[in-house]
């Protein structure tokens, strides 16, 4: 896979859409991906009808938000199509199984599985099943959970995948960004491309991961970091992208696909930044959930839900089970086959969260 530089842009109004590509463009970068999703398929109705009042809300409840910031496939043609007149790759991460194949309907030329998603092993199923390449971030997951990954990519004879180290914290501190992470994917992983998507601030850290051996860079970008909406102050205003691709697209002409400088190294060519020197530190050997990403995980983890209503004394099958977004959270949705084959000690309503004591555990 070559080296690619990309950015993310959140969906926002459409009226900017025309001048972040063009933006985009011109910072010389390879890709702009956005989201989509389908809120039913990845929210439950309790999730969406939740009171979100807050600054960065576009609505009374979380359902309303994200509706309003949601775009039509219409819409996303349209980007499309103005990107191919750019010159510049479009593509957007699939937040659930719906528009996981709406996306690949679109011949994009990878589609994004993001960290919430990283544990939802039925869409990576479904995911793995496509000719589309695709790029996995592993926010929020622990080591099993990056090794089921690679599992089910392997059972599906999946090769064109990437895995993105990842910390889902909006911003990440410099000392929670453990880039190490990166050299440990590739170590554990060699036959696969490790990237970085950072939600930090500022460049020298995402440069550092360049350093470390990520070979894809995905960053937040926006026109303005004081602009509504919370993910803008941990994005990259057009400079700044600009600065960042022009500086790691330099270090192809001294970095060969496999080649990685040591953390010393790295901390010397950065004119040893302190933001450097505590990203380039990592708390424990192996992959872990970082407390800074817990936020994340409560508000945005994908929880195992009934798909019908189900009746006291059933014995749970994977065809009974969705994954989605649920408020309150149930079981992780990594323990899907954990709950497969236990008998329910009580009724559950269809779009209900499932909890352990739901079902009895002594079978």
């Amino acid at each position: 896979m070559p080296w690619c530089c990309g950015v993310s842009i959140d969906n926002i109004l459409t009226k900017n859409k025309y001048e972040l590509g063009n933006c985009s463009t011109e910072a010389g970068c390879d890709c702009v991906k956005f989201q989509k999703s389908c809120l039913s398929a990845k929210f439950t109705k309790s999730a969406l009808q939740r009171k979100y009042d807050g600054p960065n809300s576009w609505g009374k409840t979380y359902g309303e938000h994200k509706a309003f910031l949601e775009f039509s496939m219409e819409q996303y043609k349209d980007i499309q199509e103005f990107c191919k007149t750019l010159g510049i790759d479009f593509t957007a991460s699939a937040m659930d199984v719906v528009s996981l194949h709406q996306m690949d309907s679109m011949n994009v030329p990878f589609i994004k599985i993001g960290s919430g998603d990283a544990n939802n092993f039925p869409l990576l199923k479904q995911a793995a099943a496509l000719q589309t390449p695709l790029v996995i971030s592993t926010g929020m997951q622990t080591f099993e959970t990056v090794d089921r990954i690679v599992q089910i990519m392997e059972s599906a004879n999946k090769r064109n995948f990437a895995l993105m180290h990842c910390v889902s914290s909006y911003p990440t501190e410099p000392q929670n960004c453990e880039l190490p992470r990166i050299l440990w994917l590739k170590e554990k992983y060699p036959n696969i491309v490790i990237g970085y998507s950072g939600h930090e601030m500022g460049i020298e850290i995402s440069t550092a991961a360049v350093l470390l051996g990520a070979r894809i860079v995905e960053r937040h970008f926006t026109l303005d970091r004081n602009q509504k909406g919370s993910d803008h102050k941990c994005s990259l205003e057009p400079l700044q992208m600009k600065n960042l691709v022009c500086g790691i697209k330099s270090l192809k002409h001294t970095l060969n696909s496999s080649t990685s400088l040591t953390i010393t190294e790295i901390i010397s060519l950065l004119d040893e930044s302190a933001d450097v020197r505590n990203a380039l530190k990592c708390s424990t050997i192996e992959k872990i959930m970082m407390p800074c990403e817990m936020n994340c995980r409560d508000k945005l983890g994908k929880t195992l839900v009934a798909a019908k209503d189900l009746p006291k004394g059933h014995i749970i099958s994977p065809a009974d089970l969705c994954v989605k977004v649920s408020e309150p959270n149930g079981i992780s949705a990594e323990y899907i086959d954990d709950v497969v084959g236990l008998q329910l000690t009580q009724s559950v309503s269809v779009d209900e969260p499932l909890f352990w004591d739901h079902m009895n555990n002594e079978m």
